[in-house]
């Protein structure tokens, strides 16, 4: 079994062929810097690319999923080619995750806010715990989402509900996710894992053809514009950043 090191990120292999990827920034809630991101999107790279690794499960360690970006590390881009590496870097984690040919469990707990919520969407099987939230903050503060989410959400939820949760910013309790359609099941939090780990086994038990071509036609079946999506978003976040407004309302948030 091939267990992965990187700074921020957890990857670890076990007997059944799943592999458990942990944010593991714990002492920030998990919050997004330059390293966890380049980190996801190595760690879910390499395990795509890992012959053992036939299903993968992504959580967060401590009280956390992922709290969004940590405003403590942030460093506002000064030029356009800053902005758009950091938004690219970003949205190779949704490649990997939305468009890599293994099957992803999230296993949702605590705050997924912002990028995090982004990463629960992206799972395919995201299974949150009961007292687990999101929420996009983006708009409020003059940015724009990336990770698919314009086309993945209004999927999942109807166009107006989507309208709603990423033009209001309002929080979302995981029973109201799982009601909605974005949670695929909700569990008490004791359980979070354990179902988390169930899941993955059967998926990593179906044969590895079957599953990744089920993977993919589902994805560009259901949304067939996803790169465009993600290019509309990179554009529209590039904007934001290069905004002087945008640092503003990032200060005071």
């Amino acid at each position: 079994m091939t267990d992965f090191t990187y700074d921020t990120v957890l990857s670890a292999l076990d007997e059944h062929g799943v592999r458990t990827i942990t944010l593991n920034r714990p002492e920030c809630l998990n919050a997004m810097n330059p390293q966890l991101v380049a980190d996801v999107g190595r760690a879910f790279d390499d395990a795509n690319a890992d012959p053992g690794t036939r299903a993968m499960i992504l959580t967060g360690a401590g009280k956390a999923f992922c709290a969004g970006d940590d405003r403590r590390e942030h460093t506002h881009p000064e030029t356009e080619e800053q902005a758009r590496a950091l938004v690219e870097a970003i949205q190779r984690c949704t490649n990997a995750i939305v468009l890599g040919p293994k099957p992803v469990v999230g296993a949702i707990n605590g705050w997924a806010v912002g990028g995090g919520f982004e990463w629960a969407i992206n799972c395919d099987f995201p299974i949150w715990a009961d007292s687990a939230k999101g929420f996009f903050p983006e708009v409020s503060l003059n940015l724009f989402v990336t990770g698919a989410v314009t086309a993945l959400l209004p999927g999942m939820v109807g166009l107006h509900k989507a309208r709603e949760m990423l033009f209001f910013g309002e929080h979302y309790d995981a029973t109201t996710l799982g009601d909605l359609g974005v949670a695929w099941k909700v569990v008490p939090d004791a359980d979070l894992i354990g179902a988390a780990h169930e899941t993955a086994r059967k998926l990593a038990e179906l044969p590895p053809l079957s599953v990744r071509a089920m993977k993919r036609v589902l994805t560009f079946a259901s949304v067939p514009d996803i790169h465009r999506a993600m290019q509309l978003e990179t554009d529209a976040t590039v904007a934001g950043f290069m905004d002087p407004e945008t640092t503003r309302r990032l200060n005071a948030f």
